[in-house]
């Protein structure tokens, strides 16, 4: 039989493991910690919870699992249903939500990674977002340490289809959601050609779409200024929608076809970083993703450089 324990008994149970890994609460604070765990007890897939299931999980007692609700709805954060000793969150845990989805600006979210991002690639990042259907607007950027190369560009607009930001959020665009939105045939006339390298095709940019989309990443090697490699992945928000895209920039020299894989993995890191910021739950597999550390990468040393651009 499962032995439950009281406040003034001291365990390890589901309430510790729901605290950040290797941060131990402070003393005194037992029963903020629980009440907490009790509040994130309720999630999408369980929206509504009773004493006994929440005393359960949380292996708690069901005493001490009752007199935490009851304090949670006098604050308005728990709400009793229509069913007896059944309880859901309550208008202030909303409230609170939306407060803080208010003060959470995508800007705000990612100015760190973003500088992060730079430091540990040496190259420009930038964190954009698309603005019509055929246009990026760069919101924030970090520029490259080196000396030649970085040109400041927040507010600028470029053609999304020769950015790898805005194939990500072209992509998502078209694939984002519970059901895949039938693309709509881009005019040839609005692909308009940048450089010689940039895609004109509806049909190849849609199938490029469609692999961004797998990959969950996207390049542009040279298709918006010649030289100019770029590297981007998505931004999600707190329903897992993707709402911006962050990317790393810099010259053919430095970026090399070989560096792409490992430029990718530092660009979806800091990406899955940002939007968890942002409330988004990780996906599975990302958890592993996002802990791993961030390692300078070595790069060529180059005389040359085009504008950062994405």
């Amino acid at each position: 039989m499962k032995r439950h324990f009281t406040e003034d008994q001291g365990r390890t149970s589901n309430t510790r493991r729901r605290t950040a890994p290797g941060r131990r609460p402070y003393p005194g604070t037992q029963a903020v910690v629980r009440a907490m765990a009790i509040l994130k007890a309720f999630t999408d897939e369980h929206p509504e919870r009773g004493v006994a299931d929440l005393a359960r999980e949380l292996e708690l007692h069901k005493t001490t699992v009752f007199r935490l609700l009851a304090a949670l709805e006098h604050e308005g954060m728990i709400a009793r249903t229509g069913s007896a000793g059944i309880y859901r969150l309550g208008p202030d845990a909303i409230v609170l939500g939306a407060q803080a989805l208010r003060s959470n600006d995508l800007r705000t979210a990612a100015h760190a990674e973003l500088v992060a991002l730079a430091d540990a690639s040496g190259e420009t990042t930038s964190l954009e977002v698309l603005v019509s259907d055929d246009e990026v607007l760069i919101l924030d950027e970090i520029l490259s340490r080196h000396l030649l190369g970085s040109t400041p560009s927040i507010g600028w607009r470029f053609p999304a289809h020769a950015t790898s930001t805005g194939k990500v959020l072209l992509a998502a665009a078209r694939y984002d959601g519970p059901e895949p939105v039938r693309p709509r045939a881009a005019a040839s006339s609005r692909l308009v050609k940048v450089t010689p390298r940039t895609i004109t095709s509806a049909a190849r940019l849609e199938r490029e779409l469609q692999a961004v989309w797998k990959q969950e990443y996207a390049t542009a090697i040279e298709e918006l200024e010649p030289g100019l490699v770029a590297v981007a992945a998505p931004v999600r928000n707190h329903e897992r929608r993707v709402v911006a895209a962050l990317s790393v920039a810099g010259p053919n020299t430095r970026l090399s076809p070989a560096r792409i894989p490992e430029l990718a993995l530092l660009v979806r890191r800091a990406a899955e970083r940002v939007s968890q910021h942002l409330g988004c739950p990780p996906a599975v597999g990302a958890s592993a993703l996002v802990r791993q550390s961030v390692r300078p990468i070595a790069a060529p040393a180059s005389s040359v450089e085009p504008r950062a651009r994405r």
